[in-house]
């Protein structure tokens, strides 16, 4: 858990560390990178009356010699005050924020806000803040959530101000608050998260008092809304050290409240019935997944690493033998990912594409050693769609098995699989297949108009091509009419001639092609011929349930829920 060494002491310095020449050099670099304009809107404020400051995150980040993008400046003058005080000078300005005393605008290639001096809390009964505003800088800093967050630069002069240590916390890399971390959560609930996230982003430790609070206090979470937390969690997870934020989440019970299907991993462990640490290796998984990243954090292949097994403490038996399996927890854990991540009010795509990795992290284990035939192979590619090149890294991140000698033949293996996708893909266009006949030349075959008949046939001769190849216009056609007899249809004497005719059936005109498919579109996936042996093992031996995943029809469900939209304004 995230928690420094009892030597760290709990009482706030009497005495605010004093810059190192690194760390004045570092604020001077920030100050300089932003001048003339952070100095010309100091001087604009104090020519009306009123004090500036460089506050938070961008004092933070520079001391700790990180750059970022976004401004953030803290006044004495109310919101309106300041919208007319910018006037004319900023190029563009919004006022979303503003109810919360945030004011937000663009100059140049910056983007700035500008917040008034404040003090807020949550009614016991209330999900929005309840904002006073204030006079005082430091009493401004003293309601910030920590002490590292509660320094500031006052603009023009550039004089720093650190009434509560937070220069002496960047150095020991720990975090407190400014005032009794009781207080501070009991004000804005959120800031718990928000330790968990400075955590995972910083690898920063927490002061053992500030976990305490966490821990007493982390049932007050509840009346934060669903939005805050959803930002608070994607931070988390795509921040540098994120076991260490989630670590801290579970060891205080905010886990429970926010996504209380990662606890529940840590399964007990049975002394005759021994299995791996489920909640271990998710960890090791989201780690492993990282390590495969290219260019930059990936949320969503993140939180399927993350969640990917959640449905095994659901579908958990203890079988004979002292075996331990999980039956069918890809499909249970999609549903839960979904149900989940629909609460957090995430956005649509991301919860398909999250819950669609889960459910299709296992598919690979059907593969054996290489007994897939290329029909089955072709559905891996169907089903993944343009998650395919994630659910790589999501397989090859699920092994954590200590077995070097295992380890390896599934890695060899996975390359065997990616080589063969590669190859088909060559000559065959996996990413657009379609049948050898569309909607248009389907009816013109059977004689019938546009309706469910089409797509039913239409699917039909896409497992043809699945299954087959190509195998031509012709003979795509006679498998055509085979197929309807067997449905018990009329079947005209057709030819690959007659389906390539003009549309002799009214209407047939407006029937549409048939779409590329991918697993977007298509949820059916007929073909268990091809599927695997049942009831085989995971990457790390465990019983995981039937693998006839390469043609089983256990597609995820879509998202139902509408999307939620996020709060205004930067905590």
């Amino acid at each position: 858990m995230a928690v420094p060494d009892q030597n760290v002491t709990q009482q706030q310095p009497t005495q605010p560390a004093r810059p190192s020449q690194q760390q004045r050099t570092a604020i001077a670099e920030l100050l300089r990178r932003v001048a003339p304009l952070a100095d010309e809107l100091g001087e604009r404020f104090r020519a009306a009356g009123h004090e500036l400051a460089l506050v938070g995150g961008p004092v933070r980040d520079a001391l700790l010699r990180r750059v970022g993008k976004d401004l953030d400046f803290t006044t004495d003058a109310p919101p309106q005050r300041v919208l007319e005080i910018i006037r004319g000078w900023a190029d563009n300005v919004w006022t979303i924020g503003i109810e919360f005393g945030t004011v937000g605008l663009r100059k140049g290639d910056h983007q700035l806000e500008i917040t008034t001096y404040r003090s807020e809390s949550y009614d016991p009964k209330s999900r929005k803040p309840q904002v006073s505003y204030g006079t005082s800088l430091v009493e401004d800093l003293r309601r910030r959530d920590f002490a590292v967050n509660a320094m500031a630069a006052r603009l023009p002069g550039h004089e720093f101000v650190d009434p509560f240590g937070g220069l002496a916390d960047l150095e020991r890399k720990v975090l407190r608050t400014p005032g009794r971390p009781e207080d501070s959560f009991s004000d804005d609930p959120l800031r718990m998260l928000r330790a968990a996230r400075f955590a995972a982003q910083l690898g920063f430790t927490v002061a053992p008092e500030v976990v305490r609070a966490m821990t007493d206090m982390a049932g007050r979470i509840e009346i934060v809304s669903a939005e805050r937390v959803r930002d608070e969690l994607s931070k988390l997870v795509c921040g540098a050290y994120p076991r260490q934020g989630l670590a801290l989440l579970v060891d205080t019970g905010l886990a429970d409240h926010v996504l209380p299907e990662l606890p529940k991993l840590r399964l007990e462990i049975d002394e005759h019935h021994r299995h791996k640490d489920v909640y271990e290796h998710s960890l090791i998984v989201l780690e492993q997944a990282i390590a495969q990243e290219e260019g930059g954090p990936d949320l969503v292949l993140r939180l399927a690493a993350l969640l990917h097994d959640i449905g095994k403490p659901k579908t958990r038996r203890f079988e004979a033998g002292g075996r331990v399996s999980f039956h069918h927890h890809e499909v249970v854990g999609a549903k839960m990912a979904r149900k989940r991540l629909t609460e957090l009010r995430y956005p649509k795509d991301v919860v398909a594409d999250v819950s669609r990795l889960v459910e299709l992290h296992l598919r690979f284990h059907g593969y054996g050693t290489g007994e897939w035939t290329d029909s089955a192979v072709r559905r891996y590619v169907r089903d993944a769609g343009h998650l395919l090149p994630r659910l790589h890294k999501l397989t090859r991140a699920d092994c954590t098995t200590r077995n070097r000698r295992k380890a390896e033949r599934l890695r060899r293996t996975y390359d065997d699989l990616e080589a063969r996708i590669d190859r088909l893909a060559e000559e065959e266009e996996l990413a657009k297949l379609r049948p050898e006949l569309d909607g248009n030349e389907i009816q013109r075959v059977l004689g019938i108009s546009p309706g469910p008949l089409v797509g039913k046939a239409y699917k039909f001769l896409l497992d043809v091509r699945l299954d087959r190849g190509v195998i031509g216009k012709e003979a795509a056609t006679e498998e055509l009419l085979r197929w309807a007899a067997a449905q018990g249809l009329p079947t005209p004497t057709a030819t690959a001639a007659d389906a390539s005719a003009p549309a002799s059936t009214p209407g047939s005109g407006d029937a549409p092609d048939g779409p590329a498919v991918n697993a977007a579109t298509t949820s059916g996936r007929p073909g268990a011929a091809d599927s695997a042996a049942a009831d085989t093992a995971d990457a790390d031996g465990q019983v995981t349930g039937d693998r006839t995943a390469p043609g089983r029809d256990d597609a995820a469900e879509a998202p139902t829920a509408e999307d939620g939209a996020g709060e205004g304004g930067r905590a």
